[in-house]
């Protein structure tokens, strides 16, 4: 494992989901954002905001309209502008979404992913002369519980625990091709951090399962369970854990509140995982909606750097998403992130109070970062 160097703290990432809804409806958030059309100015504006780190992600059902045939015109543009912008990206391999022509829980799936992805570092390769930063599958906890659960179209059988290993399946085996295509690939992964509160004693035990679930598909890949799977700790160069209002939750109850006397420490999940792995740790997405957004952020930074003086090498906190998006089902813009949905002429708008807080996380950040760069010879 080798530690990624990251061109900043602060990064921001863009909705990039391109999945199909249970309706049969095809998403593309790239697309429906604006963000296709707007990259070189969006990289640009998250520049000028000091995100000089951005996730973003590939539209694998465009590239791949055919079985082994690859178009890239999709994602060449994007390349252009990041080199352009001076801004690294780490990218999205699958976000939920993938050919129409492939069934996510065929036994094809896993030889086709992994063709698509090691043809996709291949490229960015030649292309920019650098070592592609992807994470190899998205949320793949969420996937399998939305395939189970009526959100996304069902996916293989209906059995406990199939999908689940069938994705950290395909995830090993992409990775392998990626690292024989370019053995200079990095991988970050992104898993929903979690945490579930029994409403009675009696429920302590099934609370404590749910909450522990969280930590299977990281299990799978890092080896400590499913060693049939090829798991290692080596494909584990970042975990990386998205946090959003709603990840705690009484069990199969209400969400709880930030505040309330049940509500765990984000800290205290940090130092959690960071102990049962000892890997580094990137918050890979975080927001809250309308006007909470600053406060949000307020809170996780807070939280991050309790972990950190705790030891804990977190390595970033990605604002996800950056800019408002259409939802994925009444398709009405949610307003998330630093920037609005495009407005006449294609510009984004700026909400203040969220460019505000982040102005001060980062100065704070700064301030703390100071004594060791002077210690280091750097200031």
């Amino acid at each position: 494992m080798t530690n990624i160097r990251f061109q900043s703290f602060y990064m921001a990432g863009f909705e990039c989901s391109s999945h199909r809804r249970r309706d049969g409806v095809r998403l593309d958030l790239i697309a429906s954002t604006g963000h296709d059309q707007l990259v070189r100015d969006d990289y640009l504006s998250c520049a000028q905001h000091g995100l000089l780190t951005i996730r973003d992600g590939l539209r694998w059902h465009l590239i791949e309209r055919e079985p082994g045939r690859y178009d890239w015109s999709s994602w060449l543009p994007m390349l252009e502008a990041a080199a352009e912008r001076g801004v690294q990206v780490m990218w999205d391999l699958f976000h939920y979404g993938s050919p129409d022509h492939l069934d996510q829980g065929s036994p094809e799936f896993s030889a086709s992913y992994a063709r698509f992805a090691a043809e996709a570092v291949r490229l960015h390769r030649d292309v920019t002369g650098t070592s592609a930063i992807v994470c190899p599958l998205n949320e793949i906890s969420f996937l399998t519980w939305a395939a189970r659960n009526e959100v996304f179209p069902s996916i293989g059988p209906d059995e406990e625990g199939w999908l689940k290993r069938h994705l950290v399946s395909a995830g090993i085996a992409g990775m392998r091709a990626m690292r024989t295509a370019d053995p200079d690939c990095r991988f970050i992964w992104a898993e929903p951090l979690i945490n579930v509160i029994p409403r009675s004693p009696a429920e302590a035990g099934a609370a404590e399962a749910k909450r522990l679930s969280q930590y299977q598909t990281y299990d799978m890949l890092s080896g400590r369970i499913a060693p049939e799977l090829g798991g290692s700790l080596e494909w584990l160069d970042a975990i990386g854990l998205n946090f959003y209002p709603d990840n705690q939750w009484y069990l199969d109850g209400s969400t709880i509140p930030l505040g309330h006397r049940d509500y765990r420490p984000l800290a205290g999940m940090l130092v959690e995982t960071y102990e049962r792995y000892e890997r580094p740790l990137l918050i890979t997405e975080t927001g809250a909606e309308g006007s909470a957004r600053p406060a949000w952020l307020h809170y996780v930074c807070d939280e991050v750097r309790q972990a950190v003086r705790q030891g804990v090498p977190v390595q970033g906190v990605c604002l996800y998403p950056i800019a408002s998006f259409p939802g994925w089902d009444d398709e009405g813009h949610r307003q998330f992130g630093l920037f609005s949905a495009p407005r006449a002429g294609g510009k984004r708008e700026v909400h203040e109070p969220m460019a505000a807080e982040l102005s001060r996380q980062q100065e704070l950040l700064a301030r703390e970062r100071k004594p060791e760069l002077r210690s280091a010879g750097l200031s």
